[in-house]
């Protein structure tokens, strides 16, 4: 986006606040410019100004949200993007805006999305290595991987925070909310599920063969290829390539 004369910098900042407030609560799909411009008290046509469109207003709200996560983290020095997500989540009057808009952001898939996902993700990746490191954490098969699950894992709640208001009864930001899901959450990561190896063990075996080239891809891929029935209808994509002709055709 084009710099912003400072005269302008009030009437900016609150359209962009207006369009965070919008697309959190509503989505970008269901929201208008002239909404927009309502709850900030301009015209339409002053938001087209100063972003070009609507895509370009929601190109600066993404870009602003992650310049005010990167900002927290580093006015409060070590402090991950992470805790800053957990702060806003203990003062939802103020900050409820911005955790609808950030859910938004990581649902929706666009490049502000992306690079928040990101951000995350390298800190949950480090996070991870220093508890390996320390010996706080268990080595895993594959980090990178793990780094990714458990990215996932702690953003569910903020994307499915309506489910888990309808099913608890009460708002994912309600103290009582959060005190009840923090042991069990703690437990699942710190005991795990499954009482033994047994799932663990069978699927390392699964795996383990199918890299070796031992498992069969497919019932019939143990059938002599000329014994193959080729019966299925025209277009299906699993049909014998080279169906039995002649002799053998009339002998299946």
């Amino acid at each position: 986006m084009r710099s912003i004369p400072a005269a302008d910098a009030t009437t900016v900042a609150r359209i962009r606040a207006a369009a965070v407030a919008r697309f959190g609560r509503h989505g970008f799909a269901r929201t208008s410019v002239r909404e927009i411009a309502s709850d900030a008290g301009v015209s339409a046509g002053l938001v087209i100004h100063h972003f070009g469109s609507k895509e370009g207003l929601r190109r600066a709200c993404d870009e602003w949200m992650v310049a005010q996560l990167i900002g927290e983290k580093a006015r409060l020095g070590d402090t991950e993007v992470a805790s800053t997500i957990r702060e806003w989540l203990d003062d939802p009057g103020r900050f409820r805006g911005y955790l609808d808009y950030v859910g938004m952001m990581l649902a929706d898939g666009t490049g502000g999305g992306d690079r928040l996902f990101d951000l995350l993700l390298a800190e949950t990746r480090a996070m991870l290595e220093e508890g390996v490191a320390s010996g706080a954490m268990r080595e895993s098969s594959d980090p990178e991987l793990r780094a990714v699950l458990v990215t996932v894992h702690g953003l569910a709640p903020l994307l499915l925070r309506e489910h888990l208001a309808r099913v608890l009864g009460a708002p994912l930001d309600d103290p009582a909310t959060v005190r009840r899901m923090t042991l069990p959450t703690l437990e699942l990561y710190t005991h795990g599920l499954y009482a033994d190896t047994r799932i663990l063990d069978a699927a390392r075996s699964a795996i383990a063969d199918v890299g070796d080239g031992h498992a069969v891809a497919h019932p019939e891929a143990a059938v002599p290829a000329d014994r193959v029935r080729s019966d299925k209808g025209p277009g299906n994509p699993n049909q014998d390539p080279d169906p039995p002709t002649g002799d053998d055709a009339a002998r299946h």
